[in-house]
């Protein structure tokens, strides 16, 4: 996004900002979040210190939605001849980057709204999220604006005790997302500033010491796996759950290692159990039991995944175009998917059913090709895979080429995916660390003229 020389708003002095008038998720997914995080079209003021959101004319397009909205601030005192200028442009670039075949007729019809707010709420609408859910978030939004908008500890703890209500786990997914957003669009002084309130809140609040503690004790179960290494047997295995110190541990090991606690682990745990005595043979069957019902939730929820891979599977099967089904549910094609297909598609050709298994090899091709991986992708594979900043560092310095908007891109898709789907935290805080890595390398490149 190129940045663009405005009038301040309060002391009308020239200041450079971020403008964006077209927020189009056909062409980038990630303007969505943009908009909903409240801070695209935030200005700082270097004279006066003004900050706050500027009024300028928006333009909405999700094609899956089928939403075209519009919305001009009232206060700019823009001419209704003027409006309808600057709006049918962004809208003939909506409809301009769409293929002949998607242009439908609800871009012949824009929504207008007379607040952003109302633009906000009809977005969230779509995505069956109440009004109710929305002043919520409003309210934790207003909240984070407040606490950046001060750099005093003080001031920013006194905010936090009046608004204790507020802080929960919706508060911290929406902190992240914020910073994914800040950290996708370069806006190193946001990305400072939503960091600063992160540790804030994690320092001084019971369900930042929560998370903190949970993301800690999934780090130590890592550590103690990676430890293992090549000698992780069932016995070892046994032994580290025996000596997980908490709950969270516990449920870190199980959810990593749950291949490995099979029959014959469980074989294992019985004879400790039987040589054990008194509180100690109390608590391995307590711990047992836990095991128990912790691998089947597990089973349950990869069961429910792969029971909706198969229908999915049906459903595409059963469409007209394949091709075009398997556009349309590209976001829902996983490793389960995947796997429903190569399961179909072996029962088939065992069956010798020739018309199904030749729609499962058509769609097995597409998956294929659709999976092909940019150097992008490749090169965030090699970053994740990394063990240390200073490995990535070399990486970095020898892959300059690389180093590109897509990647930017990238990152920030795989933030927001491994965030929405509750993933494991210690890859949610390395792939922070690689974004925020990444991004200064970039910067320094370019403060170098390189």
């Amino acid at each position: 996004m190129a940045q663009t020389q405005i009038n301040c708003p309060n002391c009308k002095s020239p200041i450079m900002a971020d403008v964006q008038q077209l927020f189009d998720v056909a062409q980038d997914p990630s303007s969505k979040s943009r908009l909903l995080s409240g801070f695209s079209n935030f200005v700082q003021c270097q004279v006066c210190g003004y900050q706050g959101a500027l009024a300028t004319p928006i333009v909405y397009h999700d094609p899956e939605k089928e939403l075209l909205l519009t919305f001009v601030p009232a206060e700019i005192g823009l001419p209704h001849d003027e409006q309808e200028r600057l709006l049918g442009s962004l809208i003939n670039q909506v409809v301009n980057n769409l293929p002949a075949e998607k242009r439908k007729a609800y871009l012949f019809t824009p929504q207008a709204h007379l607040t952003m707010q109302g633009l906000v709420e009809k977005v969230l609408e779509a995505d069956g999220i109440t009004k109710e859910m929305i002043q919520a978030q409003q309210d934790k939004l207003e909240f984070l604006q407040k606490l950046s908008s001060t750099t005093n500890e003080e001031a920013r703890l006194e905010m936090l005790k009046e608004n204790e209500n507020l802080v929960d786990a919706d508060l911290f997914n929406l902190l992240t997302r914020l910073l994914q957003t800040a950290a996708a669009t370069g806006d190193q002084e946001s990305l400072n500033q939503l960091e600063e309130i992160q540790s804030l809140l994690i320092v001084n609040t019971e369900i930042g010491r929560q998370i903190q503690q949970q993301t800690d004790e999934v780090q130590a179960a890592v550590e103690s796996l990676q430890e293992a290494g090549q000698e992780l047997t069932r016995e070892k295995l046994v032994d580290l759950v025996i000596e997980a110190p908490n709950e969270i541990r516990l449920s870190a090991l199980v959810s990593l290692a749950r291949p490995g606690m099979d029959y014959q682990f469980f074989q294992i745990l019985s004879q400790r159990i039987d040589t054990a005595d008194g509180e100690e043979q109390e608590r391995l069957s307590t711990l047992r039991e836990e095991i128990l019902t912790l691998t089947e939730q597990i089973d349950e929820q990869v069961k429910q995944r792969s029971d909706a891979a198969q229908q999915l599977l049906d459903q595409i099967l059963e469409a007209e175009d394949v091709t075009q089904a398997i556009q349309q549910n590209a976001p829902a094609i996983d490793e389960f998917f995947v796997q429903a297909v190569q399961q179909s598609l072996d029962e088939a050709r065992q069956s010798g059913d020739l018309e199904r298994s030749a729609k499962l090899s058509q769609l097995e091709e597409l998956i294929r090709q659709a999976m092909a991986q940019p150097p992008e992708i490749e090169f965030l594979e090699e970053l994740l895979e990394a063990e240390d900043e200073a490995a990535r560092q070399e990486l970095l310095d020898s892959n300059k080429d690389k180093v590109t908007p897509e990647l930017f891109q990238m990152i920030s898709g795989l933030m927001n995916q491994v965030t929405e789907t509750n993933q494991d935290p210690v890859l949610v805080e390395k792939i922070k660390a690689i974004n925020r890595q990444v991004l200064r390398y970039s910067m320094q490149s370019i403060l170098q003229g390189e």
